[in-house]
């Protein structure tokens, strides 16, 4: 999906996702934890990694450890809205996460609508529903790719 498709998709994206991308970390973003997953674009499928909870520059410091692990090609973050698909302050400050991990990493990373990601990570059982969050938001990304 080249970006103008991303656009009318709605996604946003910050820089240009290579079209041979094949490593992804998707993010699950919240005030105080953030849910990490990793994927695969010839699978599309993903798995939950972690949840940080630390803040401020610890919380830069994880996420950039995790980038020189796994090595991605692109980010995904979920970006939260209202059911009626209205935004609200955590939509915002997800915004801004993803614009930060752009900018800070230089990394291509796309915005996914997360509406009832933690939801549905709670209904599969998830242990650990930050992370599996993270994992759904990426899986949905992996799946809208050619």
């Amino acid at each position: 999906m080249d970006a103008d498709a991303k656009r009318r998709a709605g996604l946003t994206v910050w820089g240009v996702v290579p079209a041979r991308a094949q490593t992804f970390l998707g993010f699950d973003w919240g005030l105080r934890r953030i849910g990490v997953a990793s994927g695969n674009r010839i699978t599309r499928t993903a798995s939950p990694l972690s949840t940080l909870h630390e803040q401020g520059d610890a919380r830069w410091q994880r996420v950039q450890a995790l980038l020189r692990q796994w090595q991605p090609d692109a980010l995904v973050v979920g970006v939260p809205y209202h059911p009626d698909g209205a935004g609200h302050d955590n939509t915002r400050a997800a915004q801004r996460f993803a614009r930060q991990l752009h900018g800070r990493f230089g990394l291509p990373v796309v915005e996914v609508d997360e509406r009832y990601s933690t939801t549905q990570a709670h209904a599969l059982g998830a242990h650990d529903a930050d992370a599996a969050a993270a994992c759904i938001i990426l899986e949905q990304y992996l799946r809208s790719l050619p």
